[in-house]
This record gives structure tokens, sequence and C-alpha cells, in this order.
């Protein structure tokens, strides 16, 4: 390709709308164009990104058993509706009617399309398993779009779904799909980690996410060094009394009397502290949060300097799915008192505690009426005994959940996600097959996705400096410029790019020649911001010798190059740059 006949426009300037460094560099680099918050068109520098991410997806996903199919992006909103997630999705989905008054959505997933694909061609175990993907586009409608394709609400994602006739070949599929794509992350070039993960909105009961490892993540990713194990602080879970270290020491004996104490005007854990600071260190005080759910409401207790994990919340029997803090008008309703006066003393809901407050005694809450609160509680002796249960997020430094160390912390920037659904959709939807013994049962699926363009934003984020974007070698945009010095006034130097220029492309070589009349430093510049790994410098004073200058993005150095050599050369450095495994750390589980 020559750049002359190319789309490239940067630009010097940083966009004052881009928050992180991969939204400013993509506007800067004219990989990417802004239509409408949170929509984007994709220029052809990026599109040859998203182009060479999706080619790496499509083979691998071909290598394990997957057959790609085309689904609509509008979907009927009845499919939904069979499923039960038309109204449970939230506001996110983005639902509209057509000219007959036919409601629709836009398609953030395609688990009720591809059921409803399969129960209408598949009646028998013999036709399973099978596999079916796609590449396509999706909307989720944000409430606040940001971090530019980051978070957009329209974005490239390649959805997987399998179907099998029993677990055991359920997890066959799953397992085949996380293999492959962990092939698909390390021949990409990204340092990542597979984590355990919460289902959400998808469903089912056991999932994966693989993060790509980067200071600007969004989620905090708890592992342990010693064992392998990884997860989000959403699914991190913490060990039992029974099994922590310290379970063999008894709950402290109440060294103090409890006490009302007035309090005006303290709302948390931190002003509590200040206004008790002789006796009291936030640790030590209790915090009390009344959580509703589908099945209930109860008063949830957590040490003053944890934080609540909602889906924990929401796994208890008292609370049940799609648990929520409690409104203040809610809580006043129920216990007499607003936030931060809250406590376990005569609480009129069932009480339930983290597990770090099985042994705290001689602590301080809320009394349950505002402006005041108690120090010297214990339980049983004040209030009743809770049921302990995991409910806090995890932190770096606990007690990893596998036993073999303490937890440490990583940022990470979630670009795929598998599940086991089980039969989620498929008992929803009616999706059953003849089984080997006559009987009838629903299909099992798996749901795989990556976020294709999210890959892109991610890579940046992992890699860049000061100049542009550092892309891994196998999704840069071009693989090599030819950089010509001053080739409109030396007919030596253009010969001799264009001989080089041909002789690369009949290699093979993804290759971009910049013919436009720039100034050097303008054009190293330029191919510093695109993040184009390899670059060939051809000048008069080198072509006296016989020779140019190669340079890789991260060198400082430039090497001397024999002009007669240059196909090799390149051929070589290409060679052991994209070469699995050479810059890839999974660190974690595989």
């Amino acid at each position: 390709m020559r750049a002359s006949q190319f789309f490239i426009y940067s630009d010097k300037s940083t966009p004052a709308e881009a928050e992180i460094i991969s939204h400013q560099l993509m506007l800067r680099a004219r990989l990417i164009r802004k239509v409408a918050s949170g929509i984007y068109s994709w220029l052809p520098m990026g599109w040859r990104v998203v182009s060479k991410i999706s080619e790496i997806v499509r083979e691998e996903m071909d290598a394990a058993g997957g057959a790609e199919i085309f689904m609509p992006a509008v979907q009927p909103a009845d499919l939904w509706q069979q499923s039960g997630r038309w109204a449970a999705y939230g506001a996110e989905l983005l639902r509209f009617s057509d000219r007959h008054g036919r409601e629709f959505c836009m398609g953030p997933t395609h688990e009720e399309v591809i059921t409803d694909i399969v129960r209408a061609q598949i009646s028998s175990y013999r036709q399973l398993p099978i596999n079916l993907y796609q590449i396509q586009t999706k909307f989720r409608d944000e409430i606040r779009p940001r971090f530019g394709i980051m978070r957009a609400r329209e974005f490239i994602m390649k959805d997987a779904y399998s179907f099998d006739t029993d677990a055991a070949g359920m997890a066959n599929s799953y397992e085949a799909m996380r293999a492959a794509y962990c092939r698909i992350f390390d021949r990409i070039g990204l340092k990542y980690r597979m984590v355990e993960a919460d289902s959400g909105a998808i469903g089912g009961n056991f999932s994966h996410e693989f993060m790509v490892l980067a200071d600007s993540g969004e989620e905090l990713i708890l592992y342990c060094q010693e064992s392998g194990f990884a997860a989000n602080v959403e699914q991190c879970p913490q060990l039992p009394p029974s099994s922590a270290p310290s379970a063999s020491a008894a709950r402290p004996a109440a060294q103090q009397t409890m006490e009302k104490i007035h309090t005006p005007n303290v709302k948390t854990i931190a002003e509590l502290a200040e206004f008790l600071p002789e006796a009291l260190r936030p640790e030590q005080n209790m915090k009390t949060m009344i959580v509703c759910g589908d099945n209930g409401s109860a008063a949830v207790l957590l040490r003053g300097n944890d934080s609540l994990n909602l889906i924990k919340a929401g796994n208890q029997a008292e609370i049940g799915d799609n648990a929520r803090l409690a409104s203040l008008a809610e809580t006043q309703q129920l216990i007499g008192a607003g936030f931060g006066s809250l406590g376990p003393v005569n609480m009129p809901l069932p009480l339930i505690a983290d597990y770090a407050l099985h042994h705290a005694a001689d602590f301080a809450c809320g009394a349950n009426e505002d402006d005041y609160h108690y120090t010297g509680v214990n339980f049983e002796r004040d209030c009743p005994l809770p049921r302990f249960a995991d409910l806090r997020n995890a932190a770096v430094g606990d007690p990893s959940p596998c036993g073999k160390g303490t937890l440490l912390g990583a940022r990470g920037i979630e670009v795929g996600h598998i599940f086991q659904l089980g039969d989620k959709y498929s008992q929803a939807m009616n999706a059953v097959i003849d089984a080997p013994d006559g009987s009838q049962h629903p299909i099992l699926m798996g749901c795989y996705g990556i976020g294709i363009t999210r890959i892109v934003a991610a890579a940046i984020e992992q890699g860049h400096d000061e100049n542009g974007m550092i892309f891994p070698d196998a999704i840069a945009p071009f693989s090599l410029i030819i950089c010509p010095i001053a080739a409109q006034r030396s007919p030596a130097v253009r010969l001799a790019a264009e001989e080089v220029y041909q002789a690369l492309r009949a290699a093979g070589v993804d290759v971009l020649l910049d013919d436009r009349d720039l100034r050097p430093g303008s054009m190293f510049a330029e191919c510093d911001l695109l993040g184009i790994p390899h670059r060939l410098t051809i000048g008069e004073r080198g072509l006296q010798n016989g020779e140019v200058e190669y340079k890789q993005r991260q060198e400082k150095e430039v090497t001397l190059v024999a002009q007669t050599a240059v196909v090799e050369f390149i051929q070589e450095r290409l060679q052991s740059a994209t070469r699995p495994g050479s810059s890839v750390d999974r660190a974690g589980p595989s």
C-alpha cells in the first residue's frame, strides 16, 4: 500500500474529550472518528487492526471446530420474551417498534436467536455437538459511554455458542473454547490472565473472563502466585472461619459494657472513627446495610473498612436475585432510622454478617436511631448471633481461597468471557433433543464472547509510550513502513524505495510505502504514533554504501542492512517477532 493512496491524517494535539491514552491515540492517529456518543466510524488504519484481530479469531475458531454464521443485529421481541430477558435485561437493551407496531431490539448478544436456529434444526443427540459463531456488530445502550471504544454503545464482537447432549459434553466444549481463547491471545501477543468471573446478565453457573493486563484497567484482578488461582473482585470467594488461618482463635470475651452515645451528624465510618478516636479504628467499627432482593430484605453486617459485594449478597437465601441496597425511604420505613445509624441491636430484619466479623468483639455500630451509636457491642450478649457468610469484596493481602498463599492484585481490561450456560435458554425456549434412552431433555449450551474492537483499545493501553502506540506485530496496521528521505528530489532514493517495496510485497510482507512529500521528522513521528513495529529508512547517504537503515519501534538504535539482503533480514525479524509465546506472559492459569 502507498501512503499517498491511503487515508492517513494524524493530529499532534490531544483531543479534549479523550480521558484515557487509547482513546487519545486512536483519535490522534485517525483510527476512529466519533459519530455520536459511544458510536464510532472505523477509518482505514484502524479497520486494518480490527481485520487482523478478526482473522486470528476466525482461524482459531475454525480450528476448534466452529462453523461461522451471521445473524441479524435487529432481533424480534418475542424471542426475548420467550427467554424472559425482554423485561429482565434492563435499559441497556435498545427497544423500538417498526411501522407495523411490532417490537424489536438491537442485539447486545444473540443467545435467543441462536437457540431459535438450533431448535428448528436439531432434534437428536446424533446431531450434536455443534459450535456456531459469528463476528458481528452489537449494541448496548450504555448509560454513560466513555473511554472511546473501551465502553462504546456499538462494538464488534465474536460470539460463539456450543450445543451438547450432556454435562460432560458441555464441559468438553467449554474446554475447547478456553484453549482456543488462549491461542488467540497468545497469537495476538497480549499479556493476559484468565480469571473466574460472575456470569451476569448472560446467565449460567460457571464462567471465566480473559483480562488484558494494563495499569489503566477498570477491573481489579486478584490472584495467588503459589497456585495460579485468579478471579475478579466480584467473584473471588473468601475462606469461611473454619478454614481461615485464625479459625482456631475463639471470639474474644467482652471487655466493655454496651453504651449508647449521641453522635450528631455522624453518618460514615470515617466520621465515627474521628468522633471516637481514643477507642476505635475504622476496622473496629461495624457498618450495617439493608439489602433487598427477590426473596426479601436483610441487614448485612461488614467491618467498617470493607466493601459490600452485591453479587454475593444476592446469593443469600434471605435476599435472592436482583440484590440492591435499600433506598433511604425504604430504610427509614423498615428500621425507623436513616443511613449511617444502623446496627444489629434490636434489628427487625434477619442478620447476615461477613466472615471477617466472626471474631468481632466490643465493636461500635449504629443504634437504629438517627444521630446515635453504640460502643462495646458483642454478639449473643447484646444482639443475636448472625449467620455468617461471604459478603465482602476480597482485597489484596487476604488469604487466597486456594489455601496456598495470599492474594496479589493487578488491573485488567476484560476482552473475552466464556460461559457454561447449561439449559438456561434451551429450557425456556423449548430447544430439546431425543436422548439415547428415548427421553427428551433440553440441549446444554455454552456461550463464548470476544470483544474484537475492545482488543484494539486494550492493546494500546498495554503498549504505548510518549510517542504513540506500540502494537503487537500480529495486529499492527502494517508490519513495516518504508520511509524514503527526500524521494521527490532524489531519483536514486525513489527508485531504491520502489524496488525494496515491490520485493517485500512479492515476499508477502504487509508493507506501507510512505511516498508523501514529508520531512523526515514528521514522517518518523507519524510512524511511531501509528505503532507500526518495523521501519526501513532509505536515503542517499546510505545508498552510496549500499545500505538502508532498519529500526524496530521500541529500539533506540538503528541497524544498517545491506540493500541486497533487505528481504531476508525483514523476513527473519518479522518471524521472530510473531513467534508464539515470544512476548506473551499469561501470568495465570491456562
